[in-house]
């Protein structure tokens, strides 16, 4: 063997141990990055890019965690050396320079060299890369049953729904009934399938359709259905030997029923109606008042959810567009349309750019908009109505309205539409003035709303710069006045020594709380525009200018008001009827006296409580008691038939109760409840007081009296 065969053979050795330990890392990396992308993705709706992030992210750490590639042909030396004793650890002198060995370490070398193609490979990288592998597969089927934890998610809301809607109830049901189904076949609408269920107590949608079948095992001459103890319907049997009977109706409230075989009636067995709720509609976007101020884009982005129990058909905006004031107001009314198909999607978020400028609107037009959906049933329902509003820079600039009788601030609108005139003309000269004397009059502009401000703040109780946002803290007047002569009759040389007549800023009471944070956001524009009139930025001061006009503008006189900004819905007028002189349908009108019936119910109800509360000891009932009990019965039909789920297991109780002899103590209690749910709560009546009200005040103050003389 040559001289560098054994370098060769450990050094082949280590471009195998690396290749196949990388082989291994790439693996286990891929398993974790499957994981963790069928995970992302079908658990919590990630993108599909989740998987080209994290693959060379956890591949990374696992080489940084596990540096093969700084494997050397040394560390190999030293294994081999561990792995084959025959070797007598002398694998290291093949990587050495023969020339540096001694007689003994040569003859040593020479005779491994003729050991290594005897040796087998090393089976530890080959183990570790099936390791590797089996790791890669067990991730693949992990992550192949993770795609099916939504389906298996949806199976199981599917299977609560059906035991939601077929709830697992004890029922006692008659001897002579061997078998019993009911079919429920729900509306087109809904998209539900046909259940069937063993169950009397049914749950269905509205304008469900319930095929009952029963069959009994012996022969019934005479087999019935009650709805509500009111409705008799009797069954047909579908054959001579008289064991088979099914009938079939459309169910459109809650209710209760029960059969009667020959006079045996069953229990009584609920009715529970699932409604058709209208479309949920939730606008996210834009506030329900907007004002779009000078120097804003003239459009708004509407945003709105959708949802619906079983499928939502069609939306749509209705729009109106007020122009005009006063008498010559005029109103356009359009039917904004959203780009999207709705397919009876349960849910749907909706978004549309609307363009004031492209529906015809100008400066000083409002519009006035709501969203109408419609469900795949035909229900329609409407949103709120929202405010979308056009400064009107013109209108602002007017002093229209400013001759009010109450006038709480008249002389300083005209200051403010100046402050705007000049800060225009500015903007007009900008180019033909010196940058010196344009940024001297623009921080004369600033100076002059400064001191608009200061006036302003006068009316929250600032009386100077020094005060907008802090306390005084200098009061001569109110300490140790100057020793001079006064008026005499001057009441208010007299006030001024005990009075403290001004406010404080947090304390103002010119103005009611809403005016008064309106004011103070009037303040704060006018702070924006200040800032930036200093700044020698005009351009920018005129947006916060114009704000501050329209809020004080909109203190003196609120101009618009009429039907269009309500929800009201009100029935359209017929043509045809109008100016007809006929008043055949016109009527007296009548009064209903319902109220000695109303206090009669009570009665019979109060009555029974107490007869109930009475018989808890286990006396029976006599035939007048019966009588009561009979009387409550009817009033208690009426309300389980309204709402099975509080009365209808109250009913059975009381029905229990009218015709046993003996009594069971539960059976009380839950007819006693339900009668006290029947019961209106009655108002507490005055009582008339035992003593005059100010006799204990008399007392006390004769008492402290007392306490002060000792």
């Amino acid at each position: 063997m040559l001289e560098a065969e054994g370098q060769n053979w450990i050094h082949n050795l280590r471009i195998k141990w690396i290749t196949l330990y990388l082989i291994r890392t790439i693996a286990i990396s891929l398993a974790i990055t499957i994981l963790i992308a069928a995970l992302g993705i079908y658990i919590f709706q990630l993108s599909a890019w989740l998987f080209a992030v994290v693959f060379p992210v956890i591949l990374v750490i696992s080489l940084f965690i596990n540096p093969i590639w700084k494997t050397t042909d040394s560390d190999i030396s030293r294994y081999i050396n561990n792995q084959y004793p025959e070797l007598e650890e002398s694998a290291d002198l093949l990587l050495k320079n023969p020339t540096e060995l001694s007689m003994l370490q040569q003859l040593q070398r020479s005779k491994i060299e003729t050991l290594l193609p005897s040796l087998p490979q090393p089976k530890e990288p080959v183990k570790k890369l099936y390791f590797g592998l089996a790791i890669l597969a067990a991730g693949v089927l992990l992550s192949f049953g993770i795609t099916k934890v939504p389906a298996l998610k949806e199976e199981a809301r599917a299977v609560t729904q059906q035991q939601r809607l077929n709830p697992v109830i004890k029922e006692n049901i008659l001897p002579e009934i061997s078998d019993f189904s009911a079919t429920v076949i729900p509306p087109a609408y809904t998209g539900k399938s046909t259940r069937e269920q063993k169950q009397f107590s049914i749950k269905a949608e509205t304008g469900a359709k319930i095929n009952w079948k029963i069959e009994t095992n012996v022969a019934i001459r005479k087999l019935k259905i009650i709805f509500n103890d009111k409705e008799i319907n009797t069954l047909k049997p579908n054959s001579s030997a008289s064991t088979g009977f099914s009938y079939t109706k459309t169910i459109d409230k809650a209710g209760f029923y029960q059969l009667e075989l020959d006079g045996k009636k069953s229990d009584l067995y609920q009715i529970e109606v699932i409604p058709d709720l209208p479309v949920n509609i939730k606008i996210t976007q834009p506030k329900q008042r907007t004002t779009i101020d000078i120097g804003q884009p003239q459009k708004f982005t509407l945003n709105a959810t959708l949802n619906d129990d079983y499928g939502i058909n069609d939306a749509f905006i209705s729009a109106t567009m007020a122009s005009g004031k006063g008498e010559g107001i005029s109103f356009t009314e359009k039917k904004l349309t959203f780009d999207t198909n709705f397919g009876n999607r349960k849910s749907i978020s909706l978004t549309k750019q609307i363009d004031l400028k492209s529906l015809g609107m100008k400066p000083g037009d409002e519009l006035y908009f709501f969203i109408k959906a419609m469900d795949n049933h035909g229900q329609s329902s409407r949103s709120d109505v929202y405010f979308v509003s056009i400064v009107d820079t013109t209108e602002l600039m007017s002093l229209v309205g400013m001759t009010n009788g109450v006038n709480l601030v008249p002389e300083y609108f005209r200051s403010q539409r100046q402050i705007i005139i000049d800060t225009e003309k500015l903007l007009k000269e900008q180019s033909t003035i010196p940058a010196d004397a344009f940024k001297n009059r623009s921080n004369n502009l600033g100076i002059d709303q400064k001191l608009l401000r200061l006036r302003y703040g006068q009316f929250l109780g600032e009386e100077n710069e020094t005060e907008i946002g802090g306390d005084h803290d200098d009061h001569d007047e109110h300490g140790d006045h100057k020793q001079t002569e006064e008026k005499f009759g001057d009441v208010t040389a007299i006030m001024d020594k005990y009075a403290h007549k001004h406010d404080i800023a947090e304390d103002a009471t010119f103005f009611e709380p809403e005016m008064k944070a309106q004011l103070k956001a009037v303040l704060t524009e006018m702070w924006n525009s200040e800032l930036r009139l200093r700044t020698y930025k005009p351009q920018e001061a005129l947006p916060y200018e114009y704000k501050a006009l329209r809020l004080l503008k909109d203190l003196q006189q609120k101009s618009r008001a009429y039907v269009a900004k309500t929800t009201v819905k009100t029935a359209a007028l017929k043509p045809e009827k109008r100016l007809s002189g006929e008043l055949d349908k016109i009527t007296q009108p009548v009064q209903k006296m319902n109220f000695e019936q109303k206090e009669l119910r009570n009665a019979h109800l109060k009555n029974t409580l107490a007869l109930l509360e009475s018989r808890k000891e286990g006396k029976k009932f006599t035939t007048e008691d019966k009588f009561l009990l009979s009387e409550t019965e009817k009033y208690m039909i009426g309300s389980a038939a309204d709402h099975p789920a509080t009365y209808l297991s109250a009913l059975t109780s009381l029905r229990k109760l009218s015709i046993s002899n003996k009594l069971v103590v539960k059976d009380i209690d839950v007819a006693q409840l339900a009668i006290q749910k029947m019961l209106k709560l009655e108002f507490q009546k005055p009582l008339s007081q035992s003593s005059k009200p100010a006799a204990s005040l008399y007392q006390n103050y004769f008492n402290n009296l007392n306490k002060t003389g000792k």
